[in-house]
């Protein structure tokens, strides 16, 4: 509620007209102001007599409190949408039922642990406050929001259509601090990346180093889930954006930027018997082969550059995208890989894995970033950006 009267006042420019349109007292708009200036240790307006002027603190928090609260005005509509068809929609009505951070931190607690118990005890409050805020969630969506089974309190279709949305919102509250902290010039916080198996070798791990010689204090952590897995993830503002082999995103809430483009290559220990003579179709067939998961981009395209060399697709005997099994499997054994030359390149430029002399056409792919659409990255998140593509344009 203390970042709604926020905007109000800035959307008004006076306290007066944010307290009629929030229909509540101006002491108690001018006391939520305060309350947040206060336990952000800024001021956020300079008071004139013609107004409330936003002060530079106030300009750098503005983006991100009002994209947290449209995050929460959103939901309405997503739950009209889950309602029968028959009779006229409801008037539109401000969801004051979410403008509450603890209420909100108890549905996303809730939703990842599902036991009212251990969110009770995770948030050092009492079970019974966390069913009374359930109870207030559940009355102001009109859905029940969470059943009780035997496998805990699981989610609704409710609840998981109003997840990302809240998820977001609480995301974006969070980082409104380390706004404040970019406006005196001290980058804080902690970027989440998303990181697929092409970033992981050489790309994040250089853009990384030379991001924490400049901001040692920030503190990264990546997630190794499938693609589908970090884009629900990036959805609901868990992660900042996603590092690796890019996909067709267009049509959807996605939106990608390349860095580089590589070919796939075949990669056998040094020493094996395809090493040093031509790699015949037969010898292809026979192979054993370690290949990425089935449907992922690079299988896809080695399946087509099988076929375009008028070969069955390579049958795997291990199916894995953990690139240290893959090294292990190729030095312990005669079998073959296919994989992105950056993917194993310190073992290639060491001499322990060798490309075998075979062209895989139509295999070339972009490497880069995969952004949710309209997200606003903190600063820290920024900085690392930035780093990331001074190293992939110095590669």
């Amino acid at each position: 509620m203390q970042i709604r009267a926020f905007c109000q006042v800035v959307k008004w420019g006076s306290v007066s007209r944010a307290a009629n349109d929030l229909f509540r007292t101006q002491s108690a708009v001018t006391r939520a102001i305060r309350d947040l200036e206060q336990s952000m240790e800024v001021t956020l307006f300079e008071r004139h007599f013609s107004g409330m002027i936003l002060t530079d603190y106030g300009r750098a928090i503005l983006p991100r409190a009002r994209r947290a609260i449209e995050e929460l005005q959103a939901i309405p509509a997503i739950l009209e949408r889950l309602k029968p068809a028959a009779g006229p929609g409801r008037e539109y009505v401000e969801p004051v039922w979410l403008f509450n951070a603890r209420r909100l931190q108890i549905f996303l607690m809730l939703w990842s642990v599902n036991h009212t118990q251990s969110v009770a005890r995770l948030l050092n409050i009492t079970q019974p406050a966390v069913s009374a805020a359930l109870k207030m969630l559940e009355k102001g969506s009109g859905f029940t929001l969470f059943r009780r089974t035997p496998e805990g309190v699981m989610p609704t279709p409710a609840a998981q259509a109003i997840y990302p949305g809240i998820s977001r919102a609480l995301n974006e509250l969070r980082l409104i601090a380390a706004d404040i902290s970019a406006r005196r010039g001290i980058l804080e916080g902690e970027v989440r990346i998303g990181a697929l198996p092409l970033s992981r070798t050489r790309l994040l791990p250089g853009a990384v180093s030379q991001f924490l010689r400049d901001y040692p204090t920030i503190r990264v952590m990546t997630n190794e889930s499938p693609f589908d897995a970090l884009v629900s993830e990036m959805r609901a503002g868990n992660i900042d954006f996603i590092i690796g082999a890019l996909r067709d995103c267009e049509g959807t809430d996605l939106s990608v930027e390349p860095l580089f483009e590589e070919e796939m290559l075949v990669l056998a220990r040094v020493g094996h018997p395809l090493q040093h003579q031509p790699v015949t179709p037969e010898a292809l067939t026979r192979a054993r082969w370690v290949l990425p998961r089935a449907m992922t981009p690079a299988r896809q395209l080695l399946e087509a550059a099988f076929r375009e060399m008028g070969l069955p697709a390579p049958q795997p005997r291990v199916e894995t995208g953990d690139l240290a099994m893959v090294r292990g499997l190729l030095l312990d054994s005669d079998m073959l890989a296919a994989v992105s030359a950056s993917q194993l390149a310190v073992e290639i430029e060491s001499g322990v894995l060798a490309p075998l002399p075979l062209t895989l056409s139509g295999t070339r792919r972009a490497i880069g970033l995969t952004f949710r659409i309209g997200a606003l990255p903190s600063p820290a998140a920024a900085a690392l950006l930035e780093a990331i593509r001074q190293v992939a344009h110095s590669q």
